[in-house]
């Protein structure tokens, strides 16, 4: 169970980073902080309950932390360059 509660976490965070991009703003940021401690927090859990092998863990946490940490960057910097355009 807490596998798929895991996977709805990480897959809601991933769609939700796209939009951020698409439409970003200064509350859907906070969300998407929000879901991305959870999935971390979730995956932690997971490797210490299951006793997963901790390489292939942190191969899959490490891509998507890239993922959802170049969206939201790349939100940021769309975000900002809307505001200094008001």
């Amino acid at each position: 169970m807490a596998l798929i509660i895991h996977i709805i976490i990480a897959l809601t965070s991933i769609g939700f980073t796209t939009l951020l991009f698409i439409v970003p703003s200064k509350t859907k940021f906070n969300v998407n902080y929000a879901l991305i401690a959870l999935t971390l927090a979730s995956g932690t859990y997971l490797v210490v309950s299951t006793n997963a092998p901790m390489l292939k863990s942190c191969m899959s946490g490490l891509l998507y932390i890239s993922v959802v940490t170049l969206g939201t960057v790349a939100a940021r910097y769309k975000y900002a360059r809307q505001q200094t355009a008001l």
